[in-house]
């Protein structure tokens, strides 16, 4: 069925699909190899026909780094978030939550970005995608 709006944050986190590609990206964070953690992420689409959520992975990032900058074009979805991993550790002096850079590029992109850390999964920016389902499929305007 066609989707009315795009979901929000907390609903993207409660999806089995994007739980599952949260986990396999920290799995793929290596993130018990203090000389070979680095974070891995992606983009989470919606189905404009069918309502379906699905991810696509981006590059492999570096320790605190992942771009994000252009998500690949699927027919038929559109953007409607972004996760990725935060590998360090707090008891190395890492901040897990969002870092300043992750708010500053969800406010830009116009999309919930998603996070998992050590402790916790998290999110920053807008509740949902900013200005619904209409426009571009890649970011918001």
């Amino acid at each position: 069925m066609a989707p009315t709006r795009p979901p929000t944050a907390s609903e993207m986190l409660a999806d089995p699909g994007v739980l599952q590609a949260l986990a396999d990206a920290w799995k793929d964070s290596a993130v018990s190899d203090a000389n070979n953690r680095h974070e891995e992420g992606g983009w989470i689409y919606i189905g404009l026909l069918t309502g379906a959520i699905v991810t696509r992975r981006a590059q492999a990032g570096t320790r605190s780094r992942l771009s994000l900058g252009h998500p690949p074009w699927l027919p038929d979805h559109v953007v409607v978030g972004t996760f990725h991993t935060h590998p360090n550790p707090a008891a190395d002096g890492w901040e897990t939550g969002p870092s300043s850079q992750d708010e500053k590029a969800a406010d830009y992109t116009g999309v919930p970005w998603l996070i998992r850390a050590e402790d916790s999964d998290y999110s920053t920016g807008p509740d949902s995608r900013r200005g619904g389902l209409a426009g571009s499929p890649g970011y918001p305007p």
